[in-house]
């Protein structure tokens, strides 16, 4: 089993869920643990092997709405914790904007900073079981080096 410092994890995650499915893209080398990082905007790193995406022995990190963290994420929070303004938030996720309309919403309802902490903790959740899923280790203290 490989291991994979959390927050290495989590950056990869962030970088991989900050474009369109399949804009950015990270893979975990299973033997190492090693990160490795492709977008569309930027050729390939010389340092990254040619056979990432082909190969058995490196892992996609998944984007956020593999994960179900993207529309369906807001809106389990907004019936959870607004749940009269739950078909106002659904109906924002009909037309582009809908997380800075979400965001918004919830900055007027004083809810802003309980959604960044169920967000984080859900994401938390999220690649832990993720990482069960796929025979990683996630671990709270760096890789040594070599």
């Amino acid at each position: 089993m490989s291991a994979i410092w959390a927050p290495d994890l989590s950056m990869a995650f962030e970088f991989v869920g900050a474009g369109a499915p399949y804009e950015n893209n990270a893979y975990i080398s299973l033997d190492t643990g090693e990160i490795y990082w492709t977008s569309e905007m930027n050729p390939m790193d010389e340092d990254v092997p040619d056979y990432l995406e082909t190969s058995d022995r490196y892992l996609s990190v998944p984007h956020k709405t593999d994960l179900d963290l993207g529309k369906r994420l807001a809106l389990r929070f907004a019936a959870r914790e607004l749940p009269a303004c739950y078909d106002q938030v659904a109906s924002f996720f009909h037309r582009k904007g809908a997380y800075a309309r979400f965001k918004a919403l919830l900055d007027s309802k004083g809810a802003l900073y309980r959604w960044y902490a169920y967000e984080a903790e859900s994401i938390e959740q999220a690649l832990r079981a993720w990482c069960a899923e796929n025979g990683l280790e996630l671990s709270e203290s760096p890789r040594s080096p070599g």
